[in-house]
């Protein structure tokens, strides 16, 4: 038998989720230590743990998109900042195209953020597509919540919506749904296969 093409060989998820990682912790510390704050003075700013921000710096834990909103409000950045330090401000009469895969990657235990438009700063909306990899509001530890409103647009799958206050809803392929995204919502697949979704976030806060 002829040995195998390893330039055919398929990239090991485990070993591109931990880069990812790598890759996003470095920014931030970078990110903090060119402002001179320690670790605890982040926590401060961001209202994130010491622990929390540790380990994201050291590509031990993913973050969440309202966590990632906090890190960056905290240092006052664009949350794109977290993925590339290249990119420029949208600017009036702006015209971009993502091809499809264009996008950087940030995988959490129950979802997979796919941002598109990284390099794009100052975006009045942020736009995501992903893969839910949770099932079930077991999950999660706590719901996420975070200022803005949101869209969401199920396009692979059925998605089960939890939101404080309100009944779990049930959306399939084609369904959507807008809120205002200070409340507490998860996001889980329905069924046996993880669903894909896009997401538009806004940085305009909620009603009163």
């Amino acid at each position: 038998m002829p040995p195998r093409n390893r330039a055919l060989a398929r990239p090991d998820p485990t070993e591109m989720a931990d880069s990812q990682r790598a890759e996003f912790g470095s920014r931030l510390k970078e990110l903090r230590r060119a402002r001179g704050w320690t670790l605890a003075q982040l926590a401060e700013r961001s209202g994130l743990a010491v622990s929390t921000i540790s380990k994201a710096e050291r590509g031990l834990m993913s973050l969440t998109y309202d966590r990632m909103l906090s890190l960056a409000r905290g240092i006052g950045v664009d949350m794109a900042e977290f993925f590339t330090a290249e990119g420029a401000v949208f600017a009036p009469g702006s015209f971009a195209v993502a091809p499809k895969g264009v996008f950087q990657k940030q995988e959490t235990r129950n979802y997979v953020y796919e941002m598109l438009f990284p390099e794009i700063r100052n975006k009045a909306m942020v736009p995501m597509m992903g893969t839910l990899k949770a099932h079930d509001l077991m999950d999660f530890d706590d719901f996420v919540r975070h200022p803005g409103q949101e869209f969401l647009l199920v396009l692979e799958g059925a998605v089960t919506v939890f939101a404080e206050g309100k009944a779990p809803v049930l959306l399939r392929q084609g369904d959507s749904l807008y809120f205002d995204s200070s409340r507490g919502h998860l996001y889980a697949s329905a069924g046996a296969v993880d669903a894909r979704i896009l997401v538009v976030c806004t940085e305009v806060e909620g009603g009163a």
